[in-house]
């Protein structure tokens, strides 16, 4: 077996005045295994009893009195999202972060599931911090990030973004940072990006690092330098990637608009849109106007590769109906990734269109093959 590191995911929040109009756009590529489907899945607002438990991928949690509609990009064989939006028009996408601390291969909450927590539970950005803050303390993060006995695992970071400011939420095990944007562009790919503005923290954060010999107790404090190495081989192609995408935004800075941001997304020199073993399964932009009466439209593609792609439009509207389309078959107790041990096997996770738009790519690759000019 080829061992893989993904080098993952890449995010984008553009606010007023680096926006077009009076809008915040949200973007984020989803770097997955080439194999991996990835559905978008519409899930309605519900309430729910005071003793009801909620089965996430790996563990089960408290369910909360009343979960917020939500449109998820996610891997198939999980239940948590790469990226979404709720019907308040926050947006959270997430990275893999890699740091000093190492990442526990425990089952806990994935990563994943927090971005969909955060979007079930929070009616603003800030909010969403402080629910995945507390989950976080209540029950850990961990587990394989993949459909495979790999093992794989890291930490995560969320960017996350509603009508009126951004919040970049980095984590490290069970601590974390978070820092407020409220004007500008912010991207993130797979390395720490908060330095020394920090807006909220968790309370041991900075005594766990002190212990831990990563900080003197006295140096002005940066999360970045204190929680990661700088040094390693996956940061390094993160930072390429990320000063990329940030020339990507900075050349369309006072312009961001969906095309805009859909461009930088399609984007292959930059390895934004990525290629090989690990390749984007799916992509997402939103457009959420400042104007609280105005309709946040959420595009996603449901299927690989940006470039050959449609973007689909998504509104929030009263009794929306379930995207069939881009639904994957459901296994329930049957799942191999429900079963212990896990991943004996992998079914087919295809949805509809994905089952389309393979047969379209197939048809242009040979037609390229057959008429190289």
């Amino acid at each position: 077996m080829i061992e893989m590191f993904p080098s993952s995911c890449d995010t984008f929040v553009a606010l007023p005045p680096s926006s077009q109009g009076q809008r915040v756009i949200f973007g984020k590529n989803s770097d997955r295994p080439c194999d991996e489907v990835q559905e978008v899945v519409y899930i309605p607002a519900r309430d729910y009893g005071p003793e009801e438990k909620l089965e996430c991928t790996y563990i089960e949690i408290e369910q909360v009195a009343h979960t917020y509609a939500v449109v998820l990009s996610k891997p198939a064989w999980l239940w948590g999202a790469e990226m979404g939006a709720n019907e308040h028009q926050v947006c959270i996408g997430n990275e893999a972060v890699w740091g000093r601390e190492s990442a526990d291969g425990e089952e806990a909450l994935l990563g994943m599931d927090l971005v969909r927590l955060g979007l079930e539970r929070a009616d603003t950005a800030e909010k969403a911090v402080d629910v995945i803050a507390v989950l976080l303390e209540n029950y850990g993060q961990g587990g394989p990030c993949m459909e495979d006995q790999c093992g794989f695992t890291y930490h995560n970071s969320f960017l996350i973004s509603d009508r009126k400011e951004a919040w970049l939420l980095e984590t490290s095990g069970k601590y974390w940072a978070a820092e407020r944007v409220e004007g500008g562009y912010r991207n993130i790919s797979n390395q720490y990006g908060i330095t020394t503005k920090i807006d909220k923290e968790h309370p041991g954060m900075r005594e766990y690092a002190r212990s831990k010999g990563w900080w003197d107790g006295k140096s002005e404090f940066n999360f970045a330098t204190v929680y990661s190495f700088l040094t390693t081989a996956r940061i390094e192609s993160a930072g390429t990637r990320y000063c990329e995408g940030k020339s990507l935004l900075e050349r369309r800075n006072g312009h961001i608009n969906a095309e805009a941001m859909m461009d930088i997304l399609r984007d292959r020199d930059s390895g934004i849109n990525m290629e090989g073993m690990f390749m984007t399964t799916g992509s997402m932009v939103s457009v959420v106007p400042t104007d609280p009466s105005l309709p946040g439209i959420h595009y996603f593609t449901a299927t690989p590769d940006p470039e050959r792609s449609v973007f689909k439009p998504f509104i929030f509207v009263k009794n929306a109906h379930e995207l069939k389309e881009t639904s994957s078959p459901s296994f329930g107790p049957d799942d191999p990734v429900k079963k212990k041990p896990r991943f004996q096997s992998k079914p087919d996770r295809k949805h509809p269109l994905f089952v389309k738009h393979e047969l379209i790519v197939a048809i242009i690759d040979s037609y390229k093959v057959q008429h190289p000019h």
